[in-house]
């Protein structure tokens, strides 16, 4: 699968193609906002404490202008480094309308590292995107891509998503977007599954809308992640099912702190 776990976990998106440039309303994150998940693997049958995963988002300033800048780092222990080993380093920064400016991975992940750089122009209508991969033995890789839609990073696509009403899906309902990954831009497809409730090992249980990241080869769907995200203002995934070549995952929403919102997602605790 081409996907990494962490570039898994950011592809909550729930946005289609859109005439550039790529501005939203900011209504759901804020700075200070901070999110921290336990990650988990199957092995044999087993499932194993992988490790943790922290998100957050600040104000900075770039290019002279206030700007939202959000960090991603996820890092494996000892438990499970002798199988996977991972050490990803995200940043992206965006304008406070949610326009991606810049995006960097650095990602360690397995025998694998390579260090993924994207800058984000506007131009008469068009998203220009120039894309960078540095890969571990030195050579390097660049793209250009330039389009009339929109294209997102990792980062910058989660907190624009989050800022969108559901309200007005339907179960079965696929939406589109674009993603730059680092070496390319590619399509991607999200189906929304319907509404379920969640109940964490600390007990307390979110109503949350679940999503399916599919891949397709030919016209076969394949499953690459379930997510859980909270059925509120804050949209805020708590819950994520991977699918791996190497075996299954999951991802649990343990800490929340400088949510925007209240979270009334919140069924009991």
């Amino acid at each position: 699968m081409r996907k990494s776990i962490i570039s898994i976990i950011l592809f909550f998106a729930l946005v289609a193609y859109g005439y550039a440039q790529c501005t939203a309303e900011n209504d759901a994150v804020q700075p200070g906002e901070n999110l921290v998940y336990d990650l988990k693997f199957n092995w044999k049958f087993i499932w194993v404490d992988a490790g943790k995963a922290n998100l957050s988002v600040q104000s900075v300033t770039y290019d002279n202008k206030p700007c939202l800048r959000t960090s991603l780092v996820s890092v494996s222990n000892k438990k499970v480094d002798f199988f996977f080993k991972m050490r990803d380093t995200l940043t992206s920064v965006s304008t406070t309308d949610l326009e991606p400016l810049y995006f960097r991975k650095g990602a360690e992940e397995g025998s694998r590292y390579t260090v993924d750089e994207a800058w984000f122009k506007y131009n008469n209508g068009e998203c220009i995107v120039n894309q960078k991969r540095l890969h571990k033995d030195g050579n390097i890789d660049t793209s250009r891509y330039q389009s009339k839609n929109c294209v997102f990073d990792m980062l910058t696509i989660l907190l624009r998503a989050r800022s969108y009403d559901p309200s007005t899906f339907v179960t079965g309902q696929k939406l589109y977007f674009l993603m730059a990954t680092g070496k390319k831009v590619e399509k991607e497809t999200l189906i929304y599954r319907g509404k379920q409730n969640f109940t964490t090992d600390a007990g307390v249980t979110y109503r949350c809308l679940v999503f399916s990241l599919v891949e397709y080869k030919g016209r076969k769907e394949k499953e690459v992640i379930t997510f859980f995200v909270t059925d509120d203002r804050n949209h805020l995934p708590v819950r994520l099912d991977l699918y791996l070549n190497f075996g299954s995952a999951k991802a649990f929403l343990t800490k929340v702190k400088g949510n925007k919102y209240p979270l009334t997602s919140i069924v009991n605790k």
